[in-house]
C-alpha cells in the first residue's frame, strides 16, 4: 500500500462516526453524568466530578494570570477553583477544544503530560498536572463553544 493510500485509510478511520461509546480512562469513571455548573461566577469543581460548563464571553473575565492562547473577541471561557487535599498528579480532561491554564499562587503551572481521550468516550482532551495540596484555579479560554465538558481527577501512582 502506497503512503498516500495508507495515509487517507488512516483519515477515513479517524473520522469513521462512533456507533457505540467508548468507557473513559478509570480516573475519569464520572465523565458520563456531569453536574451542570455556571462559569459566570467562579465555579467550584470537585476532583473526580464531571460538569457540564456553562461558559461565558471570554471578555467578561477576568483571568488571574493571562492564558497562554487565549483564542480570539468570540471566545468562551471560565475560570473554576478546586481543593486538593493530597499532593499529586492530577488531569484535568476537556470534551471539546480550549486552552487550559492551571494556576498555583498566582503563576501557572507547567503541565507534565498531554493526550486525548479514548475515540468515542467524548473526552477530547487530557492534560496532567502535579500539584500540591491546597486550592488551585483552571481557566479556560478559546473555547468555541459556550458549554463544555470537564473534569478534574487525581491519578493513582
Amino acid at each position: 500500500m502506497s503512503m498516500t493510500l495508507a495515509a487517507l485509510f488512516l483519515l477515513q478511520a479517524a473520522a469513521a462516526p462512533c456507533t457505540t461509546v467508548a468507557p473513559p480512562p478509570p480516573e475519569l469513571r464520572g465523565w458520563a453524568q456531569p453536574r451542570a455548573v455556571d462559569a459566570s461566577a467562579e465555579a467550584v469543581l470537585t476532583p473526580g466530578v464531571a460538569v457540564r460548563a456553562k461558559l461565558v464571553p471570554q471578555a467578561t473575565l477576568r483571568f488571574a494570570v493571562k492564558p497562554e492562547k487565549p483564542g480570539d473577541a468570540a471566545s468562551h471561557g471560565g475560570i473554576f477553583r478546586f481543593v486538593t487535599t493530597q499532593p499529586g498528579r492530577y488531569r484535568v480532561a476537556l470534551g471539546s477544544g480550549a486552552w487550559i491554564d492551571l494556576v498555583d499562587g498566582g503563576r501557572s503551572v507547567a503541565s507534565v503530560g498531554h493526550g486525548h481521550g479514548p475515540a468515542c468516550s467524548g473526552i477530547r482532551k487530557m492534560v496532567d498536572f502535579d500539584l500540591p495540596a491546597g486550592t488551585h484555579i483552571v481557566q479556560i479560554a478559546g473555547s468555541r463553544e459556550p458549554t463544555l465538558t470537564m473534569m478534574v481527577a487525581r491519578l493513582a501512582r
